[in-house]
């Protein structure tokens, strides 16, 4: 066993890409070495230049394997007691003799066999093609194309360091050889420094400006803004910022800069994206206010850091000019949504404005419904702020500012609409449009918004599957599961009855005709990630005759409760039968006339004194129907030779089935 330290030199990663496919890279280098029979733990580090894999303990040889082959059954690789073309064949192909042909018992035929030692080969003549094959394995997307254009990855390759123990392992790669040294940061220089071993490697990595370590870069990184925050402000750290951040950086130095005060006037969201999105940067805040300052981390490794920051400051200042002159020309201009007749949201489905007229339909809907609490929160003047808030919700995708940072719709439509003098009901609403935007996302803050948040995401789900854009395996180019997911969540955070079937109905009249099932069960399939519980007692719930979406979540959360508790196995075990025996059956109303013994009253009178509550209530009493089930079952003849008696007894096992039926389906249910 000997040290195995793979260096593989690029030119600069793009970071997104990268961070894309990053989670990938330890999976897809175990694949390759339990593809060559070289199984070993590994350390696994990059920078922007270099992808480094380091195994303390490596093979110098691939384990030993067997080979199998199998030919011809007797009856066709003898004849005439002589070995045929067809074992002689077998017998080249195997590299024996004649002499060493045998058959063996295979799936019930004689048939030729050979089993075959393969020795492992030297490690060092496998290395250079499994880094190859490990390369052209990751997928960032899009590749570029170098040398002659028959090399391809993400950035050209341009160093191979492969040292197994003391010595270069030779070999050469996308027109690269492999050599005993690596490339040292830029600011350090730009000749090759050659590497003797790998504790020569990682002990000098610092003197050569590179931190392998992609967590001690992070974690660098995070105490350089704490001494920062010394001074008395706070640094907005975004995880996705920052570790894109660290994929940029060898050699990471936080700097903090900061920008003309009088550029605070633009929208604070603006400054924030910009300086996220365009330039990297983190922004500040002073007081729980945005602060004129930023910090970006820089990855020269210098003395003097003046020139940095003003580079950096000049850069910003030139967004941040434009910034405000997106703003100041769009306050000037008209904030309507007539322009929106010329943006296309989907052929099938005409223009944005289109768009805000069905979602207007919807609105009044949805206002119906829920016409107490919008009375409550805005007044009966709620009408005509509904089709103000509405109408107006994606009028900012005719602005500048909107056209350069797209993140910023809606956003920006409420700081227009306040300029604008509009109330703060259809200010807020057009900000929380979108909300919930994504896993853990803020729902909208009223009812008057959630109905403007509902009616956009109910018109993108019910639009989209009348032309046919439904979503299939993992693709939803339209992210309509989180618009459904969206509905459920607004619908319970906010305590909104929702009944999935009507409302769909209703709204649908002004759709291409479409099977309303198919989204209906699209939106039931999205309840399975909001419990942790067994999925069939999901499914179980969802299979009843429930359709409203906060009684939907009341059942499986009370089913949830009650299948926890020790005694529900045995209780299950009875109502699993019950359910089983009335399947298929005709359900009739009991007769209790024809109730013929202590037993089937017993457990009709007990069912008849079930008293009524939330679902937990409902539920615990028909469990607690087991000892008179139980004895039914032991002492009654259900199937009675007279076609009435027997009727009648399904009929009062089936009211029980059909009462459980209102919360969950039991035969759904799998423990």
């Amino acid at each position: 066993m000997k040290e195995l330290l793979i260096e593989i030199g690029v030119e600069e990663l793009p970071a997104i890409p990268f961070l894309k496919e990053l989670p990938n890279i330890k999976a897809k280098w175990q694949a390759i070495l339990s593809e060559y029979r070289l199984e070993s733990e590994f350390d696994f580090y990059f920078t922007p230049r270099r992808l480094v894999f380091f195994h303390k303990n490596f093979s110098e040889f691939q384990s030993d394997t067997k080979a199998e082959f199998i030919g011809a059954p007797r009856h066709v690789a003898i004849k005439d007691g002589a070995f045929t073309p067809a074992a002689l064949s077998f017998a080249k192909k195997c590299e024996i003799s004649q002499n060493e042909l045998v058959f063996k018992e295979i799936d019930g035929k004689d048939v030729l066999f050979y089993e075959k030692q393969i020795k492992g080969l030297p490690t060092q003549n496998l290395l250079g093609d499994m880094i190859e094959k490990f390369l052209l394995s990751l997928n960032f997307g899009k590749s570029m194309r170098w040398g002659r254009g028959e090399f391809e990855f993400i950035r050209p390759v341009r160093s191979f360091l492969c040292l197994f123990g003391d010595k270069n392992v030779e070999f050469s790669k996308f027109g690269i050889k492999s050599e005993a040294s690596t490339y040292p940061h830029r600011s350090v220089g730009y000749e090759k420094v050659p590497v003797l071993n790998a504790s020569d490697y990682f002990n000098g990595a610092k003197n050569r400006g590179i931190i392998l370590n992609q967590d001690e870069r992070k974690s660098i990184i995070l105490e350089q803004f704490k001494n920062l925050e010394k001074s008395g402000i706070s640094i907005e750290i975004d995880p996705d910022l920052l570790n894109e951040v660290v994929a940029i950086t060898e050699y990471p130095n936080a700097l903090l800069g900061e920008f003309e005060s009088e550029f605070l006037a633009v929208p604070s969201e603006v400054i924030i994206t910009s300086m996220k999105e365009n330039q990297r940067y983190f922004p500040v805040f002073k007081d729980g206010k945005l602060a004129n300052k930023f910090v970006v981390v820089s990855n020269a490794i210098t003395d003097d850091n003046t020139l940095i920051i003003k580079g950096n400051q000049k850069v910003l200042r030139a967004r941040l000019s434009d910034a405000v002159f997106f703003w100041q020309s769009d306050l000037a201009s008209d904030f309507s949504p007539e322009k929106l007749k010329n943006i296309t949201y989907l052929k099938e489905l005409g223009s944005m404005y289109d768009k805000e007229l069905r979602e207007l339909k919807i609105a009044e809907i949805l206002a119906k419904r829920y016409e107490k609490a919008l009375l409550s929160e805005v007044g009966a003047d709620f009408k005509d702020k509904l089709k103000r808030a509405v109408m107006l919700s994606k009028a900012d995708l005719t602005s500048a500012m909107v056209y350069e940072f797209t993140e910023l719709e809606g956003i920006m439509g409420h700081y227009y609409a306040r300029a604008k003098g509009e109330s703060e009901a259809v200010v807020m609403a057009i900000k929380e449009q979108y909300l919930p935007d994504g896993e853990g996302s803020a729902v909208p803050s009223s009812v008057f918004s959630a109905v403007v948040a509902l009616a956009n995401k109910l018109d993108t789900l019910v639009g989209l599957f009348s032309v046919g854009k439904i979503p299939t395996g993992t693709k939803d180019p339209y992210a309509l599961r989180r618009a459904a997911n969206g509905v459920i969540k607004i619908a319970t955070s906010l305590n909104l009855e929702f009944e999935i079937d009507e409302i769909l109905g209703e709204i649908s009249s002004n759709y291409a005709k479409f099977d309303l099932a198919v989204l209906r069960n699209f939106i039931l399939d999205r309840f399975y990630t909001f419990f942790s519980t067994n999925p069939s007692i999901i499914k179980s719930c969802l299979n009843s005759d429930e359709r409203e979406i906060l009684r939907l979540f009341e059942n499986i959360n009370a089913l949830d409760k009650i299948s926890n508790e020790p005694s529900f196995k045995e209780n299950f075990s009875t109502f699993k039968r019950l359910a089983n025996i009335i399947k298929d059956s005709q359900i009739t109303s009991v007769d209790e006339s024809l109730i013929g013994n202590e037993f089937e009253k017993a457990l009709n009178d007990s069912f008849k004194g079930l008293k009524g509550g939330d679902a937990h209530s409902k539920l615990s009493g028909l469990f607690g129907l087991k000892p008179q089930i139980d004895a039914f079952f032991d002492n009654v003849m259900i199937n009675a030779d007279e076609p009435k008696i027997k009727a009648n007894r399904i009929a009062i096992i089936g009211q029980i089935y059909n009462e459980f039926l209102k919360i969950a389906d039991i035969k759904e249910i799998s423990l």
